[in-house]
């Protein structure tokens, strides 16, 4: 396959122009504090977001559709793992920063930050907030937050993100300032404040499901795990009132329980269809469908820490087994991008001069012969819990055949099976929304990742992070970063197969829904800048 020049600015990827936040040699050289109060209110105006132009007007319920997680389901922000889950989460909290459309850290509850000299030292000031309880959202609130969220028994999604922050030595000089202490310098500390689950809470805050208290844009009216949760609107929330009255998550595993639910008037937003739902309903005005294009990575997730894929051969012969179209037109019935076994194509650092991976069969089998895997018998792990998960495992089981490999294909339940692969099992269908690159090698790749689903473990891995996080010079941290996806490339953990546009529908009567927000984004489930028509 010839490899096409990727272009930053080609309206096909919306998530994937250059991101060039702050360049540390310009805070080196001086430059001072980069402020940012202009900058909050990023949801989408009238004219940009689906369902056409028009004024926006206040009132209303809107009802959400997501698959979630069973009874299990919590709305502990600092446990956000399911997308149905950053969606409470993000109505309820707010976060310092958040991540834009081209994954560059946008301003939250951070007015402005800036680093010194060496990197290793930053300030953060808050802009004016409250939580739900009338409480200003102050510095202490912002350690005591993330000082949870690292605590050495608690499995939290941000943690491996906050690793650089020194937070015994961090402290807070007055109440609408933090003055970060990191291990070493770090020049896109910003990402770390936008990380994925780093949600500020009230200082001392423990119980959430009962009555949970954030300074996001919905207060807390409801919660039954794995049924629904309803929010209202909160009128003083710094960024503005939503529009909505209220906002009522509901839960439906089945995507074609969502998708009848739509049809029937039942919701006005569903999350997440699969491409042969939209087009059987795009155009016919019964709903509307939104595609964010290229925003999830399809991927299998390997155990490199045991057999058979503790073999770095095994690996390569599961890389070269795959063909990669074929999965995208099966499982994606043709709406996504092929992928090469690297996270964030088209993202700052992507290493797009690596070769694409095409399947070679010969090549696999001559590998497993070598690794003395001749006949392997493996078992993927797969669920519905995601569109075109039982598809390509189905693809994927007949094309390792070809190479001698028998796979057992086997359905997981949608509630635990996030849990469930985890730590369990040998090869598992994996997905992934949008992320900086960086975060991704963060929460997932790195021996303390407390999501590293691919047990990938190597010290020196985590040293080369270390090393490119401390770069100054962006060309210099580039190389870092090349040289971890070569790595990655040749021997990781992850299969990716493929880049699918993510598909959301909504009543026609819904406005406001941001068309240009890959999942993870600030932008993306922003039901604070939704209106009913």
């Amino acid at each position: 396959m010839n490899e096409v020049p990727f272009n930053f600015n080609d309206s096909r990827f919306p998530g994937l122009r250059r991101r060039g936040f702050l360049a540390a040699a310009s805070a080196a050289a001086g430059l001072g504090a980069l402020t940012l109060t202009g900058c909050a209110g990023t949801g989408p105006t009238a004219d940009k977001a689906a369902g056409g132009s028009g004024k926006p007007r206040r009132g209303g319920r809107l009802r959400a559709a997501f698959a979630g997680g069973g009874a299990s389901e919590t709305l502990d922000p600092h446990l956000a793992n399911l997308f149905a889950d950053v969606a409470r989460a993000k109505a309820l909290f707010d976060k310092l920063a958040d991540y834009g459309p081209d994954l560059s850290a946008r301003p939250r509850l951070a007015a402005a930050w800036e680093p010194n000299a060496g990197l290793d030292r930053w300030k953060v000031s808050l802009r004016e907030a409250r939580f739900h309880d009338g409480r200003p959202v102050t510095a202490k609130d912002v350690l005591y937050s993330y000082r949870r969220i690292t605590e050495p028994k608690k499995a939290f999604r941000a943690k491996a993100s906050l690793e650089p922050i020194d937070l015994e030595a961090s402290r807070a000089p007055d109440d609408r300032t933090v003055e970060f202490v990191l291990k070493r310098p770090t020049a896109e500390f910003p990402n770390v404040l936008a990380a994925f689950g780093a949600y500020i809470v009230p200082e001392g805050e423990q119980d959430f499901d009962r009555s949970p208290v954030g300074s996001g844009p919905f207060r807390f009216v409801s919660f039954a795990p794995g049924k629904s949760a309803v929010f209202k609107r909160n009128d003083d929330h710094w960024d503005g009132a939503p529009y909505l009255d209220e906002l009522e998550f509901v839960v439906a595993n089945e995507e074609s329980a969502r998708v009848n639910a739509l049809l029937g008037g039942q919701i006005e937003y569903a999350h997440e269809l699969n491409p042969t739902t939209a087009r059987a309903h795009e155009g016919k005005g019964q709903v509307e469908i939104i595609r964010l294009r290229n925003s999830a990575m399809q991927s299998f997730a390997m155990k490199t820490d045991r057999p058979p894929f503790d073999d770095q051969r095994v690996r390569e012969a599961f890389f070269l087994i795959a063909d990669r179209e074929e999965l995208v037109d099966g499982a994606l019935s043709g709406a996504g991008e092929v992928g090469n076994d690297l996270f964030g194509k088209g993202y700052e650092y992507y290493a797009a001069s690596l070769p694409q991976r095409e399947q070679d069969i010969d090549r696999a089998k001559v590998l497993l012969k070598e690794a003395g895997a001749e006949g392997l018998e493996v078992t993927l792990d797969t669920s519905p819990v995601a569109a075109g998960f039982t598809e390509a495992a189905t693809i994927f089981r007949d094309q390792a055949a070809k190479a001698g490999v028998t796979i057992t294909v086997k359905t997981g339940s949608k509630d635990s099976y996030w849990k469930d692969v985890l730590d369990s099992g040998t090869i598992c269908s994996y997905r992934s929304g949008a992320m900086p690159i960086e975060a991704h090698i963060s929460q997932r790749l790195l021996t303390g990742s407390t999501t590293n689903a691919t047990a990938w473990h190597h010290k020196d891995f985590d040293a080369l992070y270390q090393q490119a996080q401390s770069t100054r010079d962006e060309t210099a941290r580039a190389a870092v970063y090349a040289r971890m996806q070569r790595r990655l490339h040749a021997e990781g953990g992850f299969l990716i197969w493929g880049f699918a546009d993510w598909i959301l529908g909504t009543a026609p009567g819904v406005r406001g829904v941001e068309t240009k927000a890959p999942a993870n984004s600030l932008d993306w489930a922003r039901f604070d800048k939704v209106w009913l028509a």
